[in-house]
């Protein structure tokens, strides 16, 4: 005969409480029927486990051997239950999240440290690629989130939410004439080289710039490509051209570049960052992650 952890709960608190009367009362069962109950726990054991006695009930050798297991027992299927609560509950376990470089210059550091403070026992596993990199990782279920540059092609098996707006500003050498001027048309940038992002790898970005420039009234004359903001940075920096970049990478400036920003209204909160993940997905936490970094849009 098996023996089941109801048994074993009203085993413990007999023994515990030192009367069948008390228990019954403790655990809102009738006493006749946890006797009943008690007898078939020592019939699948064995042996007795409860003798009762002038000064109540009290454990056998048997039930003492028994006792500490028996707790330990109450103890794991408590903490596997809490366990599992707390993962469907998004309070537990892992959250793989990707991301893309930009994301770390304001949003993660605005967002992460509140996130963990709330929800110290979710783990955060972080993995950085670009944008379209992001969205293979995440119908691949290598990652259960994903931080990406909007706009994403649609995709009905994927949701998403803004959690950041920038806009777009002009990357220009130290020494460029339009360095010291503030704001300034894109127009003026026109007959200049960019250095521009990778139509394949950041598509967003590329699409966004390249519309902001037709609309300035020119087509950029583009020197060389790359996929991380900070690279085109660095291209900037190296006389290779100009470049559209998030506002946000004012926050990692350097004396070799100057940010300017841009008079033209479309360039104005012209770019998103957004959390990305399955539809459907079954990791609660994610959605505990949207809750926390959309309450610090407001």
């Amino acid at each position: 005969m098996a023996i089941d952890l109801r048994q074993l709960r009203q085993f413990v608190t007999i023994a515990e409480l030192g009367s069948y009367r008390r228990a019954a009362d403790a655990l809102h069962i009738a006493q006749p029927a946890l006797s009943v109950s008690i007898q078939k726990l020592e019939h699948a054991v064995g042996v007795p486990l409860l003798a009762r006695g002038a000064k109540g009930v009290t454990l056998t050798p048997a039930g003492e051997a028994l006792m500490a297991d028996a707790r330990r027992a109450l103890f794991h299927t408590e903490q596997a239950r809490q366990a599992a609560r707390r993962v469907a509950l998004g309070e537990w376990g892992t959250l793989r999240l990707g991301f893309v470089g930009s994301a770390t210059y304001t949003l993660l550091p605005r967002c992460l440290p509140a996130f963990r403070a709330q929800y110290p026992d979710v783990q955060l596993e972080l993995r950085e690629d670009s944008t379209v990199g992001l969205a293979a990782m995440l119908r691949a279920n290598d990652i259960d989130a994903g931080l990406v540059r909007g706009p994403l092609a649609e995709d009905p098996a994927l949701d998403s939410w803004v959690v950041e707006h920038d806009d777009l500003i002009l990357a220009v050498p130290a020494g460029h004439p339009l360095a010291g001027a503030a704001p300034v048309e894109l127009s003026r940038a026109r007959g200049e080289r960019f250095v521009m992002y990778s139509p394949a790898k950041v598509p967003g970005l590329h699409g966004v710039a390249q519309a902001l420039c037709r609309k300035a009234g020119f087509s950029p004359r583009i020197s060389q490509e790359a996929i991380q903001v900070q690279t085109l940075v660095s291209l900037v920096a190296s006389g290779m051209g100009l470049a559209l970049v998030p506002g946000v990478t004012r926050a990692y400036s350097t004396p070799l570049v100057a940010f300017v920003p841009l008079a033209d209204a479309e360039a104005r909160a012209a770019l998103s960052l957004s959390l990305v993940t399955h539809r459907d997905t079954s990791c609660a936490s994610v959605l505990r992650l949207r809750d926390s970094m959309l309450a610090q849009m407001d």
